[in-house]
């Protein structure tokens, strides 16, 4: 059972209040007090500091921070794998592309024996390594960047980075120049996502923006952006899984950008998360067809 100190020791990381952990925890701001000063003693260091009036995590908590994230984690998964009778039983994130164009076979596969049970939460990167940290999810399978200093990583497969429009529009089939496009009408996706921050670092790569596009629209549902794109509106940047599952737009080709980026499995480096994704990982997603 892990210790009601560190529970409140990452609680006050999350929300950097001693006063809202105490709300939370429903505890008194005296006692989230006590456990913190109680883990500075055992520990010998400091873990909070007031900067200019701003609560700020030092060092030391940054890599305490870490360690308890994956304590908590470990419980959880242990918790589930001691209920279960039968079967597999998993939480798995997912970033909107990989769950929403990718991974249904996969998930039917594992499906396929009645014993097994699966939770996925489909959102962008940074709120499902958020989740992961706070042991919500097992696993994420993750689009685009993340911190691998912070993060064990195994890759799921390799994906091609394309330029996408309407079947109609002017650019479908074409290999055109960055210039060209720079006067289009761009659909981006929402702030966090992986496909958004792949396309702005091959625009900085070239000294470019997204601010220098014709006008720049942000969707958060790619099953939208696809029918915005599907009437002649505007461009996007997405995985050629995405193009492929939606028949009404086309591929185009931006010159000298052939990318291709990893879908990873992400996860903490511990025992009972690397299990979860051996678990998925030896489910064959042919099995669903």
């Amino acid at each position: 059972m892990t210790d009601t100190r560190i529970e409140t020791f990452l609680t006050l990381c999350r929300v950097m209040n001693y006063r809202k952990t105490a709300e939370e925890l429903n505890m008194t701001q005296p006692a989230v007090t006590q456990h913190i000063h109680y883990l500075e003693d055992h520990y010998g260091c400091r873990l909070f500091i007031y900067d200019r009036k701003s609560l700020r995590m030092t060092p030391e908590a940054e890599l305490f921070k870490r360690y308890a994230e994956n304590v908590t984690c470990q419980e959880k998964r242990l918790k589930a794998l001691l209920s279960e009778k039968n079967g597999s039983s998993l939480s798995v994130g997912a970033t909107k592309t990989i769950g929403e164009y990718v991974i249904s076979e996969h998930i039917c596969a594992f499906l396929g024996d009645p014993a097994n049970r699966i939770s996925v939460n489909v959102d962008n990167t940074e709120h499902l390594l958020e989740a992961l940290s706070r042991g919500e999810i097992d696993f994420a399978l993750i689009e685009g960047f993340f911190d691998s200093s912070r993060y064990a990583s195994r890759l799921y497969r390799k994906e091609p980075f394309v330029g996408i429009c309407g079947a109609g529009h002017h650019l479908a089939g074409r290999e055109v120049s960055l210039d060209e496009i720079m006067n289009e009408e761009l659909i981006l996706r929402e702030e966090g996502s992986g496909t958004r921050e792949i396309l702005r670092q091959l625009l900085a790569e070239q000294n470019r923006s997204f601010s220098q596009f014709g006008r720049i629209t942000s969707v958060s549902n790619f099953g939208l952006a696809a029918r915005i794109l599907e009437k002649g509106i505007g461009i996007s940047f997405a995985y050629k899984a995405v193009m492929e599952r939606e028949k009404g737009l086309a591929e185009f080709k931006v010159r000298g950008w052939d990318i291709v980026r990893d879908f990873n499995y992400v996860y903490l480096d511990n025992p009972f998360s690397e299990q979860a994704v051996e678990i998925f990982a030896g489910v064959d997603p042919r099995r669903s067809r």
